[in-house]
């Protein structure tokens, strides 16, 4: 889609589906961009061993439904998937990309920095993974042993990943099997962290894998606040950052910033200014990591 500047705070229609909105012209005008900040992918000793590489577990719904029957049209958004992506991928780790029914990747492409031709290319690259991704579940069953080749699990943002993931036991089984095998990462920003919320199914209270984390995330507060110029058409009908503190995860970040946090081996950014900071903060932790055998 496009990106007018224009005063218009009204939620585009999405003729793809009843009652359903993109973002209004005025909210596009101010979050997003047709330029990145991609920047300081340089990486002089790349990983070239041929084995690691990242599960990333993409988003394959889109609508969301809000507060007022409303349903926003979503997806991953591309910024803050593709960026991490690719300072990963100049660092030298492959990706299997995945989602829950094994049906397409969904994108928010009206948030594609579409005059960005290193962004766009890396898409063009992964195209046919995002359109026809692995089954999680068939993942699990496959490719998470103890002899895995995955060195990180990688959950883009974007209002998508609110859609399914933080229900999914799948979810849940990547998640611990990545904290149980000690040397894996996760890495994750803005709406991205709801998928924590997998690791409380069935739990009691204070006794998840993540009690006493800390991260960055998309404040609740903002959230909140986005209706009022269109970006959505209504409000969420629940707090992903409310549910993430219950399950004993601390939000370090109030606004947005571009801030990343890593506590442990989980690397977090808090909102799509976070992208290209995260990618580094993510090739560098695996770069290490790699390199110490």
């Amino acid at each position: 889609m496009a990106n007018p500047q224009s005063d218009d705070k009204r939620p585009t229609p999405d003729p793809a589906e009843d009652n359903a909105f993109f973002p209004s012209p005025y909210s596009l005008s101010q979050f997003t961009s047709p330029k990145s900040d991609l920047s300081g992918a340089t990486y002089s000793n790349p990983y070239k061993g041929g084995r690691w590489k990242i599960l990333m577990i993409g988003a394959d719904e889109r609508y969301l439904l809000t507060d007022n029957g409303t349903m926003f049209s979503t997806g991953n958004h591309p910024v803050e998937t593709l960026l991490p992506m690719y300072h990963l991928d100049k660092a030298g780790f492959s990706f299997d990309v995945a989602t829950l029914s094994g049906n397409p990747v969904k994108f928010e492409f009206w948030a594609m920095p579409t005059e960005d031709e290193e962004v766009k290319g890396l898409f063009a690259r992964y195209r046919a993974q995002f359109k026809q991704p692995l089954k999680l579940s068939d993942v699990i069953e496959t490719a998470l042993g103890e002899d895995s080749d995955y060195i990180a699990v990688f959950v883009p943002g974007g209002h998508g990943a609110l859609i399914g993931l933080p229900e999914s036991e799948d979810v849940k089984t990547v998640l611990e099997w990545a904290a149980a095998a000690k040397d894996k990462f996760v890495i994750s920003l803005c709406h991205g962290p709801a998928a924590f919320l997998a690791v409380g199914l069935g739990e009691r209270k204070g006794s998840s894998i993540y009690d006493g984390y800390k991260i960055c995330a998309f404040p609740d507060d903002l959230d909140a606040k986005t209706p009022d110029i269109g970006y959505m058409p209504g409000h969420l009908t629940w707090r992903f950052g409310e549910k993430l503190k219950a399950l004993g995860i601390e939000i370090v970040n109030e606004g947005i910033s571009g801030a990343t946090h890593q506590d442990r081996r989980m690397l977090t950014g808090d909102s799509p200014l976070a992208g290209n900071a995260l990618g580094k903060l993510a090739a560098e932790a695996l770069l290490k990591e790699t390199a110490a055998g």
